[in-house]
């Protein structure tokens, strides 16, 4: 290109000495000539520049090869190509999560989730624990696939505002659990996020909330139930495992005197390995509980006992539980009960996660500020309750009666009761084995409010 230069200004200097009629268009065409040049010598200028101070490796081209530069100026422009292409698909994936996010704004909405918990070390995230796979796990990848959120709102849920109601330990199940988060509602949102889920867990629901909902602070109360086989209530003379046993009427009335006995205000420091004695966390409110009538499934009988209240520490409903049935059973008098709300320490057994599901959480206070203004729907789930007790029938229950009848965890679990003595609780010390928080700290797990049985 130079030297085509060179010679085209030669020509041009001799047809100007004839003051040649041309002139003005050799020298538009000159003028263009240099530019052309000038545009390729400023292209070529950033990889001449940054190839200035990188030293010659071993076995480079020597300095005095004629085609040193151009060759490698051409290998440089091809490896800061190569190295800047993911840099270029990055961005244009921001890019495009910008634009989406541009047409679709972001509200905060809660879903409604059941599942069913065997296999999985509990509701809540372990981030950087892959060994102990959770529910929020395979929802937060359905979010992501399903388009409901951007990919980095999955590697940090704060983005998204997430909050889970009721964060259930390992084992357990759930009919009911809310969650509250930020998301963009793309159409047909419910069945694009059950695509990318497994079976046994479903979205039932979804409802708009206010912008500064929080599932877990706004929540008033929540009820579990606890399904078992009857045999558990037998007194301990009787077969440990005794599958043709039936509860009596009086049997089942003694089992509710006792439930009954929980309601109110009470001291469960003994209930948790988390609290003491004098700490005022560790009171609190039951509104109910009590034992439904029995029913027989795989010819074994079985019982669901029902608890609400305002919240739970963690394991305390397992205990709550354990306890009735160890006096039951005859292992305690009754006035254990008492003495287990006091300073004094009681070794309490924890009964098995097998059979706790959390059935429903309870936002009455925010029903009545917010679900008649006329924006917002309240959070009853009346619609939803077909679905939530089919789930149960077709996941819950089941999976509850065939572990059960295959691993005799409530078996398993009665032959140890004569090893307490109610006294001491060196045998409640030690932490839930491959449980959700055997992977971080017991802090905070229910600031006063937060359920974690």
């Amino acid at each position: 290109m130079g030297a085509s230069l060179l010679k085209f200004e030669a020509v041009t200097r001799q047809t100007a000495c004839g003051a040649h009629p041309v002139l003005p268009l050799l020298r538009s065409e000159l003028r263009f000539f240099r530019q052309t040049l000038m545009a390729e010598h400023l292209e070529a200028v950033p990889m001449k520049a940054e190839a200035v101070p990188m030293k010659a490796e071993p076995g480079a081209v020597a300095k005095d090869d004629p085609g040193n530069k151009v060759r490698g100026s051409k290998d440089r422009g091809l490896k800061k190509w190569e190295e800047t292409e993911p840099q270029a698909k990055r961005l244009k994936n921001s890019e495009e999560e910008e634009e989406h996010s541009k047409k679709l704004p972001k509200r905060k909405i809660v879903l409604l989730m059941a599942y069913s918990g065997k296999g999985y070390h509990g509701m809540q995230r372990n981030l950087g624990s892959s060994q102990f796979k959770t529910i929020e796990d395979d929802l937060v990848s359905a979010l992501v696939q399903s388009g409901c959120i951007p990919e980095n709102h999955g590697e940090d849920m704060k983005k998204m505002s997430f909050q889970r109601c009721a964060r259930t330990d390992k084992g357990v199940s759930a009919a009911g659990q809310i969650v509250s988060l930020k998301v963009w509602l793309i159409d047909n949102i419910l069945e694009k996020i059950n695509n990318h889920l497994p079976s046994h867990i479903r979205i039932l629901g979804l409802k708009r909330v206010t912008g500064s909902f929080n599932s877990k602070n706004r929540c008033d109360a929540r009820t579990y139930f606890y399904m078992l086989p009857t045999f558990a209530f037998a007194h301990k003379d009787h077969d440990v495992q005794d599958e043709t046993y039936r509860l009596s009427p009086e049997t089942l009335e003694k089992v509710n005197r006792l439930l009954a006995g929980y309601k109110g205000t009470h001291n469960f420091h003994n209930f948790t390995s988390q609290k003491g004695p004098k700490e005022p966390s560790a009171r609190r409110y039951i509104m109910e509980m009590h034992c439904e009538a029995p029913f027989v499934r795989e010819a074994m009988e079985f019982a669901v006992i029902k608890v609400k209240g305002q919240s739970f520490m963690m394991h305390q409903i397992r205990k709550m539980i354990g306890l009735v049935i160890a006096v039951m059973k005859g292992y305690v008098p009754e006035s254990v009960m008492e003495r287990s709300w006091g300073e004094e320490k009681v070794d309490i057994p924890k009964a098995p996660g097998l059979g706790l599901v959390l059935e429903r959480v309870h936002f009455e206070q925010y029903n009545r500020r917010f679900g008649n203004d006329g924006l917002h729907e309240p959070l009853d789930w009346v619609e939803e309750e077909e679905k939530m007790t089919v789930f149960k029938e077709q996941y819950i229950y089941p999976t509850i009666i065939k572990t059960e009848m295959e691993e005799h965890s409530m078996t398993t679990w009665l032959n140890t009761l004569p090893n307490h003595d109610f006294d001491a609780g060196s045998l409640e010390a030690q932490p839930e084995e491959g449980g959700a928080q055997a992977t971080g700290s017991h802090k905070g797990s229910d600031g006063g409010g937060d359920d974690s049985d």
